[in-house]
């Protein structure tokens, strides 16, 4: 019964922080094109890269959630 419960939780924290960080990111990004709208290519592929860094640590909670 713990182990359903810690593996619960880790995929609930590991979810939630990076779901909220990629939003962060994405309001960021764009509140920024909108006040520059040329800035639109320099600030796409960081953008991305931001993203997959974050959701990097949601799929890592959820092998820590499968494996452990």
């Amino acid at each position: 019964m713990e182990i359903i419960l810690a593996k619960g939780s880790v995929i609930a924290i590991g979810g939630m922080f990076p779901a909220i960080a990629i939003g962060l990111i994405g309001f960021k990004a764009m509140e920024a094109i909108g006040r520059n709208p040329e800035s639109a290519n320099k600030l796409f592929t960081p953008m991305l890269i931001g993203m997959a860094f974050a959701e990097a640590i949601a799929i890592y909670a959820l092998i820590l959630a499968f494996i452990g």
